[in-house]
């Protein structure tokens, strides 16, 4: 999950931690106190300066790679930075609408070639790993399900989809089974059935992948003991049937990336390149995440560094968006780069494309 970081700045130190940050951006050099005065239009002297910058490093924004080097970002650093100092580019915005209406003939291409093509245009502009994945083909909604009792104390969910595809699911323990000893087979039977029928009522026919967000805060008095399982059962079921590992991926602008210095050790090219071809099934997740999403008031989601769960991408950033037809959505866009990115740029080309392809998918 993002990191949140709670630290109140003065003007000077944002200006300074700001600067910094952009200088490292352009150079991939750590930053000193004379580069800034000679960059910036700072009206202090260099102590002025090597003290914010130290004071900086202390609240750990930024660290020395070396003892006697520059500083450069942090990932806390940089989550101050893409929070609070900067705005996307509204011009990019504009810029890849026209780019991709120009180039895209929507009437005369098949999904794959669009979203190809689509997918190359973002890497170019982005000049990092561009990532679409494919729409969800199949609608996912529920046609039915049924709860049973397995053993005392576990509870086996069996659903079925409107492609009659089933799945399973095991789930330990739950509320009102807490004394199971004390409640015949017959009772617990006879409330799973009652249970079942009034969650085919609520839910049949409707998409799995809004199940977890509908409001139960209303229920009727006798399923009011329930709610908590209930909230947690639809959450298992998003969680497990909403994403399909086998969901395509659309991956372009490998090779511009690993050029970057950040990527200099081969063991990390070795990580990342294995991810993006071998282990797309971990990879589609991070994208995907719809739960997350419905979550966070951001309409895009930015992941950095260490913020990232996966080993392979601690040297990363990952920005995200969602695209939807109508009000679900359909799948994901993404751009994969070093933390040192153009991030009002890289957010306004993601978000940018998301809307474009949500547009033309209507």
């Amino acid at each position: 999950m993002p990191m949140t970081v709670h630290i109140s700045l003065t003007e000077r130190h944002q200006k300074i931690l700001r600067a910094t940050i952009k200088h490292y951006i352009a150079t991939a050099e750590p930053v000193g106190s004379n580069a800034l005065i000679q960059e910036y239009d700072f009206s202090v002297s260099s102590a002025t300066i090597r003290n914010a910058m130290g004071r900086l490093e202390k609240a750990g924004l930024l660290y020395q790679p070396h003892t006697s080097a520059g500083r450069i970002p942090s990932d806390s650093g940089y989550r101050i930075y893409v929070d609070q100092l900067i705005t996307p580019d509204e011009t990019i915005k504009a810029t890849i609408d026209e780019l991709l209406s120009k180039k895209l003939n929507l009437s005369s291409w098949s999904y794959e070639n669009l979203f190809q093509s689509v997918t190359q245009i973002l890497a170019n502009l982005s000049g990092c790993i561009a990532l679409i994945s494919m729409p969800q083909t199949a609608s996912n909604v529920l046609h039915y399900l049924q709860l049973l009792r397995v053993a005392n104390n576990q509870i086996m969910l069996i659903m079925v989809i409107d492609t009659y595809q089933t799945e399973s699911v095991l789930l330990e323990n739950p509320e009102f089974l807490s004394d199971p000893d004390e409640l015949s087979l017959e009772l617990i039977d006879s409330e799973l059935q009652i249970l079942t029928n009034f969650l085919n009522s609520k839910l049949k026919g409707r998409s799995i992948s809004e199940l977890s967000h509908l409001d139960w805060s209303e229920l009727d008095r006798e399923f009011q003991r329930y709610a908590n399982f209930i909230k947690n059962l639809l959450e298992e079921i998003n969680s497990r049937d909403q994403l399909s590992t086998s969901t395509p991926i659309m991956i372009r602008g490998i090779s511009e990336v690993v050029r970057q210095p950040e990527f200099s050790q081969i063991e990390q090219v070795q990580m990342l390149l294995h991810l993006l071809e071998q282990e797309q099934e971990q990879l589609l997740p991070l994208i995907f995440d719809l739960p997350e999403y419905h979550q966070s008031w951001q309409k895009v989601k930015i992941r950095i560094g260490s913020e990232n769960p996966l080993e392979s991408m601690r040297p990363c950033s990952l920005i995200s968006a969602l695209y939807h037809q109508g009000d679900r959505a359909m799948g994901s866009v993404a751009i994969i780069g070093p933390t040192r990115m153009v991030y009002e740029n890289a957010i306004a080309l993601v978000e940018s494309t998301a809307d474009y392809l949500s547009e033309n998918l209507k």
